[in-house]
């Protein structure tokens, strides 16, 4: 059986949805953005297409979707194929 991913099918879809949805998307940053703090380095794990990691100041994601990566890439985020079961990055990294 052939495993379809959706995130790799429609990314701009995906990324469309929070043009389309401004008010919760700015609601939804408002959320985040409480809980990270103002200072040091961070990670987003499931990065998507970087919509979230760019306006928060997250310079690296994890991603596993290419297509989604490739779109983070060109917000600027520095994406990396992995997933948070097998996190492709070493201890003290960060």
């Amino acid at each position: 059986m052939v495993k379809s991913n959706s995130f790799d099918n429609f990314p701009l879809e995906y990324d469309r949805w929070f043009d389309n949805h401004s008010v919760e998307y700015e609601q939804e940053l408002k959320a985040i953005k409480a809980f990270i703090p103002k200072a040091g380095n961070g990670i987003e794990i499931g990065a998507g297409t970087g919509r979230f990691s760019e306006p928060l100041g997250v310079s690296l994601g994890i991603e596993p979707s290419k297509a989604m990566r490739d779109i983070g890439i060109s917000r600027g985020v520095n994406m990396i194929a992995g997933t948070a079961e097998s996190l492709p990055i070493e201890d003290g990294l960060l």
